[in-house]
């Protein structure tokens, strides 16, 4: 990265989580430091249940940690309310899940317009913004079309699309292309990465594929509880 994408955009300050599990307590994760900067992709590698999950819960605002503090640019989420979080996370957070979670009723370009007017957005205008979307992930001459008639790769670009449609400043996914064979795989990441970096998003990409975790900036995984970067070419 050069020094006009630096600016720290997701930053995690001893975040400490934990859940009871009959007597035990399970220390899941132990006070995580993790910071990513404006057009970094940073890949979180680990078997599962490890906590990449509850990691990429708590950096997207969906759960609260136990301690320490989550801050998105220069706002801290700590201190807010409820609907405050809500509204952080609506506007700075976009999600890319394993499997794509599309409203099945609607189309590929009416899921990409409705949660741009949940934000306010009018019809005209996020129509502008998810066609764009949609072109750049070569989904044009799909816009119309329901998931059930999209396959694997065109679904899960679309919940892409969906994830970038509020211009959000963090992305965070878990095993966005899990479900994919390797080649759709390969070309479904090769657009989300292009559209990171075209957008000077921070992203957060859980991956059990270590061919993909090594075309990211950084690689960090989760041990005992303790988040440690990792070399990229000791992945295998």
């Amino acid at each position: 990265m050069n020094d006009l994408v630096k600016k720290p955009v997701l930053k995690l300050e001893k975040v400490v989580r934990s859940f009871s599990q009959g007597p035990e307590k399970l220390e899941i994760l132990k006070e995580v430091d993790l910071t990513i900067h404006q057009g970094e992709i940073v890949a979180l590698v680990g078997p599962s249940g490890a906590g990449k999950s509850t990691l990429l819960q708590i950096a997207g605002l969906l759960e609260k940690p136990d301690s320490g503090s989550v801050a998105i640019g220069e706002k801290r989420s700590t201190d807010l309310s409820d609907l405050a979080r809500t509204g952080m996370r609506r506007n700075h957070v976009g999600f890319v899940y394993q499997y794509h979670h599309l409203l099945p009723e609607f189309s590929a370009l009416e899921n990409v317009i409705i949660p741009q007017m949940i934000s306010g957005l009018s019809r005209k205008e996020a129509e502008v913004r998810a066609r764009e979307l949609l072109r750049c992930l070569g989904l044009e001459a799909r816009a119309e079309h329901r998931p059930a008639r999209l396959s694997g790769g065109e679904q899960q670009r679309v919940a892409i699309a969906r994830a970038l449609a509020n211009v959000p400043d963090v992305l965070l996914a878990d095993e966005p292309t899990g479900n994919l064979d390797p080649q759709t795989a390969a070309n479904v990441f090769g657009m989300l990465v292009t559209l990171v970096r075209e957008t000077g998003l921070a992203a957060l990409i859980a991956t059990h594929n270590p061919e993909l975790a090594k075309q990211m900036d950084r690689v960090v995984t989760l041990r005992d509880g303790h988040l440690v970067e990792m070399d990229r070419e000791t992945l295998s």
